[in-house]
């Protein structure tokens, strides 16, 4: 974010979740553990973070709100979806009721293996055609002058 005035400016971030026109919350999102942050004339900050929620099927919506004039100079929104894991591989340790991903490793892996097996049993034959080739009938050099 980004200073672009003659003054320090100071800000806040707002994270506003809603369902349709009914707010579910809003609350001020922490910046360098304080509420209100100090961005200096002409200057920039980049801020990092990560928000979740339990809530699905809502809208979050993050807000730059300038303090001297409480107005929101910037804003993004998102929409919050619960997503289905089932096509995903299980966790180790987690127990899954969806996709059997046994039968998929099944039968790629012996084709993978295959593939392996492939590259470190190649012939000697091919090796060696190689090298020979690159072999060239060994010229011997004329006798230089003697004096």
């Amino acid at each position: 974010m980004a200073n672009p005035t003659d003054l320090a400016k100071e800000y806040a971030l707002m994270a506003r979740l809603s369902r349709g026109e009914m707010v579910i919350s809003e609350e001020a999102l922490p910046v360098f553990g304080f509420t209100w942050f100090t961005v200096d004339p002409g200057d920039s900050i980049k801020l990092n973070g990560a928000l979740r929620f339990n809530e699905s099927d809502a809208d979050l919506t993050v807000m730059l709100v300038e303090k001297e004039t409480q107005e929101v100079t910037d804003s993004v929104s998102t929409r919050l979806l619960q997503l289905s894991t089932s096509a995903l591989p299980p966790w180790p340790g987690s127990t899954s009721t969806g996709t059997d991903w046994s039968s998929l490793l099944g039968m790629v892996l012996p084709v993978m293996m295959l593939g392996m097996v492939a590259v470190v049993m190649k012939p000697k034959s091919e090796e060696k055609a190689g090298v020979s080739q690159v072999k060239e009938e060994r010229k011997l050099l004329p006798e230089g002058r003697q004096g």
